[in-house]
């Protein structure tokens, strides 16, 4: 699930990084056209090698893909249905969103922990029943003031960074999303 806003005003602002490597792992995976439902826009498939097994060959798996069509603080009312329809265990779960206490540039992962203020992971963490699912953290910086409206207006404001720099960032998480999926390249089932 790839964390961000809806709505075309939105789409290019750093609290939308979710949202980008969602659309990203859609066209990498080739995935069909995304359809509304659980509040959201999902698209599911198969991904991987076509022999399982083979040698240099990733496994075949089903996967989602789910952009929440609520906003981001109410992210929770999509995915909690999305998990329960597609009946995942809560460990099967991967939540892609910004993160203000990464630098620029740096993409991490980590299962539970703490929330850091992130409004849309309270909000999904409350939905899933627990704070067990894994995230990919993806870091958009912080700007140089903890004041409450500057921190939002940063997070809700475009990248500064160079758009080959963006790109990069996005090709990066998603890469992290792949090999938390499918395994890291090579490596069989």
């Amino acid at each position: 699930m790839g964390l961000g806003n809806p709505g075309r005003e939105h789409a290019q602002d750093r609290h939308n990084v979710g949202f980008m490597v969602a659309r990203e792992l859609r066209e990498r995976w080739s995935l069909p056209p995304a359809k509304e439902r659980f509040r959201g826009q999902i698209t599911e498939g198969s991904v991987g090698g076509a022999a399982a097994g083979a040698p240099g060959e990733r496994p075949r798996r089903r996967v989602a893909v789910l952009c929440p069509l609520t906003y981001m603080n109410d992210a929770g009312r999509s995915v909690g249905p999305a998990r329960g329809a597609l009946r995942l265990a809560l460990e099967q779960v991967v939540v892609v969103h910004d993160e203000i206490d990464l630098p620029f540039g740096e993409v991490r992962t980590r299962i539970g922990g703490g929330l850091a203020g992130h409004n849309g992971l309270k909000s999904v963490r409350q939905a899933l029943g627990g704070d067990g699912f894994t995230r990919v953290r993806i870091g958009v910086g912080r700007p140089d003031s903890t004041d409450p409206e500057i921190v939002a207006g940063y997070v809700l404001g475009r990248f500064s960074e160079p758009e080959a720099e963006v790109a990069a960032l996005v090709a990066r998480a998603c890469d992290e999303v792949e090999g938390l999926v499918l395994g890291p390249a090579g490596a069989r089932a």
